[in-house]
């Protein structure tokens, strides 16, 4: 069976979502938040320039970096892009506003979401990449792709994604996935803040060099977030067993498997980033595969959520 315009559209626009994030992590590691000092234009020109000489006069020529500049303009291309593909995404989901109403009120909630995120932006921007605000653009894109997530998989689910399991097995599933993405969104939170704390370190006088921006953190919440990976990684293991032992549907054990994977992964870049000082790329890793794995259990749970229950037999 083929998936029809919409089912492409809708997936389409979840990975491009998780993209933009991969690029809104490679902005923030390469310093690249204020390369356009500006909103909605950059530089006061709708496409910035490569040299300084094109500079508009109002503007200080040692504020700009092409690199920077075009890194950040580049980010917001893709967030145009982004907010056309969910704006598709809302106007085609009447098509189902009859047969599955819930998939045009998700893609609504989705559409009006974007709308805050470009403003939220905008005032991100304007108020010098302060920590709180980027930390709420953040979590705001991981519940946009949430959302939109849930959108797809409901466009999607009665052809491709039908999925029939024990009334028992599925709250079982339920309860282990619930668990582990609830500790995966605090160690979320507590991540944040670390990186808050981060950015305050190497902005300040005569800042450190990078390998050393961890040991400048006074604060209990470095270690916390450190140790916390711990409860994920326990917690993940429990999920992994009930999910092997419970399910003997090839999607969810496959899926459930990639969750796994990805938990332990995201153990070893975080480890990475203390042992090799911080590199930026271990840092839009560590970024994109949070995206990843909250998408992952999301989409676990939703599988098992909306299966056709049998009762259980002894």
């Amino acid at each position: 069976m083929k998936s029809n315009s919409y089912q492409k559209l809708a997936v389409t626009t979840v990975i491009a979502t998780v993209v933009l994030i991969f690029v809104g992590g490679l902005v923030r590691a390469a310093g690249a938040g204020l390369g356009c000092p500006d909103w909605p234009t950059c530089f006061g020109m709708w496409i910035p320039p490569t040299t300084a000489d094109a500079l508009p006069a109002e503007f200080n020529a040692d504020r700009f970096n092409p690199y920077l500049t075009w890194l950040e303009y580049i980010n917001r291309l893709i967030g145009v892009i982004i907010g056309l593909l969910i704006t598709a995404t809302f106007a085609f989901s009447f098509r189902y506003r009859r047969t599955d109403p819930v998939i045009t009120w998700s893609a609504g909630v989705a559409f009006t979401l974007v709308l805050f995120q470009g403003w939220l932006g905008g005032q991100v921007v304007r108020s010098g990449l302060n920590t709180g605000m980027i930390t709420f653009h953040m979590v705001l894109a991981m519940i946009i792709v949430t959302v939109l997530l849930f959108t797809a998989y409901k466009a999607a689910s009665d052809d491709y994604l039908n999925i029939h399991l024990r009334e028992g097995t599925g709250k079982r599933l339920i309860t282990a996935g619930g668990i582990l993405l609830g500790l995966v969104l605090v160690q979320m939170v507590l991540g944040t803040q670390v990186r808050e704390m981060v950015d305050i370190v190497k902005n300040m006088p005569g800042a450190p060099p990078r390998e050393a921006w961890l040991d400048q953190l006074n604060s209990w919440i470095y270690p916390a977030h450190r140790s916390f990976s711990w409860f994920i990684i326990l917690a993940a293991g429990l999920f992994w067993w009930i999910n092997r032992s419970s399910s003997r549907t090839y999607m969810l054990r496959v899926l459930g498997n990639t969750i796994v994977i990805l938990v332990i992964v995201q153990a070893f870049i975080g480890a990475g980033m203390e042992w090799f000082g911080m590199p930026g790329l271990f840092q839009v890793l560590h970024l994109t595969g949070v995206a990843l794995l909250i998408c992952a259990i999301v989409l676990h749970m939703l599988m098992v959520g909306f299966s056709n229950r049998t009762a259980e037999t002894r």
